[in-house]
């Protein structure tokens, strides 16, 4: 965890979601948005390809950002990669996860399995 804190600038005791998925992108060479270490800031219009029921570029693909809302917060507050987009479930790779529910304070990294009605929105930060 403090690895990826470390790559996004966050500080320890800071949900580090949004740091696990910054540390990747950086490990393969591509770009970040500026405060890539906050979930909500995976999502700047230029990037988004799908919105709740909506593709709006193709559908995703595996290395894309999934973004998962909260209402508590009132913006997207968890941040993941694609692993499978499937009808009905999308299969993702997460970290600050855990067992249950969409859980943004976890213990670790996980492969989870999402109804497609669970996300919000995804980017591309993978170039075509």
């Amino acid at each position: 965890m403090e690895t990826y804190l470390k790559s996004s600038g966050n500080q320890r005791g800071q949900p580090w979601c949004g740091a696990f998925v910054t540390w990747c992108l950086k490990q393969v060479g591509l770009a970040v948005p500026p405060g890539s270490g906050a979930a909500r800031n995976w999502f700047p219009a230029a990037k988004v390809i799908y919105s709740r029921g909506m593709a709006l570029r193709g559908p995703p693909k595996q290395g894309d950002c999934v973004g998962f809302y909260y209402a508590n917060l009132g913006r997207i507050g968890h941040v993941g990669f694609v692993d499978r987009w499937g009808e009905d479930f999308v299969i993702t790779v997460e970290g600050n996860t855990g067992s249950g529910g969409i859980n943004r304070n976890g213990d670790g990294v996980y492969r989870m399995r999402r109804l497609r009605s669970q996300i919000t929105i995804v980017s591309s930060w993978i170039p075509e």
